[in-house]
């Protein structure tokens, strides 16, 4: 659900009452999902900028193709020069990690670092939220949604742990815009609650009336000072050929 030239959030109008009545988890989960989840495919450029302590700023720039109809994309890195060519391929279930200077494709999961960075595999794919996570339950249990301010947008606070073993974290808590449903901020937790990441979604645009954000920020909370910003510009919805999702087609592009 994340990926994509920089336009501020466009203020709608409220689909609650100035009041904003607490609307069910599930139903502010399937509203956030049905906002980002792309129609069309998906061709894009992609730059990430990551600070590691102790080692400084990486930048790197990448080519990105998605087709959400059959979960496949494809990353190229084309710079800098000794990232240059290696590349990542998702078809289905299957996601392989590819190094040009060895010419080899090696099996990974979702939560694979893309480049080093602390962008996942995952966060470059759009699963369905509602077929990944339930909204968690108290003691009691009542859901854990609240209403709540991030800075001064007014926000619903939730609390989501996983229906399946294949996800990158058991747990998150979400912050999603009362006004249009959609997320602004994510921290992703383990089962006993320790925080692994935060992720911050500062701008979207609107694509095929969908949103797609255009610029992210994965902060890692495990490792203190390593934040990955990403920036998405150059955005094509034409369709895209079912030859660019092959390991042929990313070893020919890494030449």
């Amino acid at each position: 659900m994340k990926i994509f030239s920089a336009l501020r959030i466009p203020f709608l109008p409220a689909v609650f009452s100035a009041a904003f009545s607490l609307p069910p988890g599930s139903e502010i989960l399937s509203r956030l999902e049905k906002n980002t989840r792309m129609l069309s495919d998906v061709t894009a450029s992609v730059t990430m900028t990551q600070q590691k302590t102790g080692q400084g700023i990486k930048t790197t720039d990448m080519l990105f193709y998605r087709r959400d109809a059959d979960n496949s994309f494809l990353i190229v890195m084309t710079a800098p020069e000794s990232e240059k060519g290696n590349g990542y391929l998702r078809v289905d279930e299957n996601f392989w990690m590819y190094r040009r200077n060895t010419r080899t494709f090696q099996h990974v999961n979702r939560d694979e670092s893309i480049g080093g960075s602390d962008a996942q595999g995952d966060d470059f794919e759009d699963r369905k939220l509602t077929e990944l996570y339930a909204i968690a339950r108290d003691s009691s249990g009542s859901e854990k949604v609240a209403e709540d301010n991030l800075g001064k947008v007014p926000v619903y606070r939730m609390e989501v742990k996983a229906k399946i073993n294949d996800v990158d974290y058991p747990r998150k808590t979400y912050w999603v815009r009362r006004d249009n449903f959609l997320l602004l901020k994510e921290q992703s937790l383990t089962l006993t609650g320790t925080l692994m990441q935060t992720a911050y979604y500062l701008k979207y645009t609107l694509i095929d009336k969908r949103y797609v954000p255009v610029e992210q920020i994965f902060i890692d909370e495990f490792e203190k000072g390593n934040k990955t910003k990403v920036n998405i510009g150059s955005i094509s919805t034409g369709k895209i050929s079912k030859d660019v999702f092959t390991k042929a087609y990313l070893e020919n592009l890494s030449k």
